[in-house]
């Protein structure tokens, strides 16, 4: 009976390895985001910050059990068949990109601008009927496909760097640098949620830019593997019966040097878009007086104002405020 077990184990482990952003972050960016949205909104996502945080994982952990998902969080920006110039060839919205397309080649390229869409539809309406419970769904997952969209690696076909060798790049890259360097990252940025008059669009040029820093994404782990031998480079496990072959931290910490401080920027970026769109989507309901959904008290005012000034020192890890390193205080 352990076999079943181990397996459905290893399942999700592979899944959760090679999904988007890590837990970490995502966790991190729907936390952020809460800090540029106007008060009254602010107040309501703060009350419920315990939710979006732990939840703004869910759509990774759906696709165990959920086929549909995987395609949900990408665009294959360069599929032949969208041929040299995507961007322009590939229409903007769903019904006339189906029409020239297709439904199913587009799901086998990847939908996460049509997916970001339909949710904030989703999330405008139930801000409009005032439902709380779908508020906070739609919002958690909506912050989730967003962020994936700033994730260079899912604009490309070689997602994992599997066809330059350089399988493991996705997980380097949006997990183990993070991981290894967010005490070090810059957490706050003067942003107010602004809101947006076409959504849309705006997507598609999170996308762009995301598909224009892929290049370095790639080029940056050749430099990094100057002198580097592959004994020094990988370290090889085994788990559940299979080998797999992983950086190493030494390669991991140099692949971040080369990089800088661009997976710190788009992390910000992602966090000021997630708030962009949340706003909007409250906006677009006619900003609803949320206040009856939930009780706010004074605590809890005070409580965000002091969060918010730690915030702005960058200190929240410091404090053990961030609710993604919760209990990981600085000595």
């Amino acid at each position: 009976m352990k076999y079943p077990i181990l397996l459905k184990i290893a399942t999700i482990i592979v899944i959760l390895s090679c999904c988007s952003w890590g837990f970490l972050a995502h966790k991190t960016i729907h936390q952020l985001a809460i800090y540029s949205l106007p008060k009254k909104l602010q107040l309501f996502f703060f009350k419920n910050v315990d939710y979006l945080v732990y939840n703004s994982v869910r759509p990774d952990v759906r696709r165990k059990d959920d086929s549909s998902e995987a395609t949900k969080h990408f665009i294959d920006m360069d599929a032949p068949i969208f041929g040299k110039t995507p961007l322009d060839s590939i229409p903007k919205t769903w019904n006339d990109a189906v029409k020239k397309y297709s439904a199913d080649t587009l799901r086998k390229y990847g939908t996460v601008p049509w997916e970001v869409i339909k949710l904030q539809e989703k999330l405008t309406n139930a801000f409009r009927n005032k439902l709380k419970d779908s508020i906070l769904y739609y919002a958690a997952d909506l912050g989730h496909y967003i962020s994936d969209a700033h994730v260079p690696l899912h604009t490309t076909i070689n997602y994992d760097g599997q066809l330059s060798n350089q399988r493991g790049l996705h997980s380097l890259w949006e997990s183990t640098v993070p991981e290894m360097n967010l005490e070090n990252y810059n957490l706050y940025q003067n942003h107010k949620a602004r809101y947006l008059k076409d959504p849309l669009a705006v997507i598609w040029v999170k996308i762009s830019e995301s598909n224009v820093m892929l290049g370095r994404v790639l080029s940056e782990e050749i430099n990094a593997s100057e002198g580097f031998t592959d004994e020094r480079k990988f370290k090889r496990s085994e788990r559940f019966g299979a080998m797999r072959k992983n950086y190493t931290g030494e390669f991991a910490k140099a692949y971040a040097l080369k990089l800088g401080n661009t997976v710190n920027i788009r992390m910000l970026e992602a966090t000021k878009t997630v708030s962009d769109f949340w706003f909007t989507a409250w906006v677009d309901a006619g900003c609803p007086d949320l206040s009856d959904l939930q009780v706010i008290s004074n605590e809890d005012k005070n409580k965000l104002k002091s969060e918010k000034k730690i915030w702005k020192h960058n200190e929240l890890i410091k404090n053990g405020l961030l609710q993604a390193r919760k209990g990981k205080i600085e000595e």
